[in-house]
């Protein structure tokens, strides 16, 4: 037997209906009641799309890692900051990330919301991620010098040795940036998606 398994009925209209059954649904359900009461559904909502967007998360930190090593350096050769590859990076990271969201969501997190099509959900869904981008696109491209240069202070006082080049520097800088800037974004996504995307779900 499979990890996840999807399950298939029909709707009124006779549109398929699709959701996404995982190992680990039991327990969100028991620590939703525990933590919910009353509003036990809600919650194992939230904690899915927490779920969900520790996912995105992975994804998107590992996208940055990997075109940061590659192919879209923060620096160039001559050690000076390229703020367009950062933009970049962090743009593609966000695709590949709201991917894997809106999937997951629409199948786990909401397969109860189906009074709306797929098409119309990942539009929102899409207009609710790229403002949650642009917030944190701004805030990464703001913090992540001074946010490297406070790591290199932070581990230098663990370690006097410690002197990164400034390529690494940015690196962690950004990574940092992105780590606070995806925990904002996730309750503004949370909250735009519920109240709007999925708000036809009880």
């Amino acid at each position: 037997m499979s990890m996840f398994q999807v399950f298939g009925s029909k709707t009124r209209g006779g549109r398929r209906h699709h959701r996404v059954t995982t190992p680990i649904d039991r327990f969100i359900w028991s620590l939703a009641l525990r933590i919910g009461g009353r509003r036990a559904k809600e919650v194992e909502r939230f904690i899915k799309f927490g779920f969900v967007g520790v996912l995105g998360f992975i994804i998107d930190a590992g996208a940055v890692l990997i075109l940061q090593n590659t192919i879209l350096p923060p620096v160039n050769d001559l050690s000076e900051p390229m703020a367009n590859n950062v933009a970049l990076t962090q743009t593609i990271a966000f695709i590949l990330a709201v991917c894997s969201n809106f999937v997951w969501n629409r199948l786990w997190t909401y397969p109860d919301s189906r009074s709306h099509s797929a098409q119309r959900q990942l539009t929102q869904f899409v207009i609710v991620s790229v403002v949650g981008w642009v917030i944190r696109t701004v805030w990464i491209g703001v913090s992540y010098k001074p946010l490297g240069d406070l790591s290199t202070t932070v581990f230098s006082s663990f370690d006097s040795a410690y002197a990164p080049a400034l390529l690494d520097q940015h690196k962690i800088g950004t990574v940092v940036a992105l780590f606070f800037g995806v925990i904002v974004v996730m309750f503004w996504n949370f909250a735009a998606n519920r109240y709007w995307t999925y708000n036809d779900v009880n």
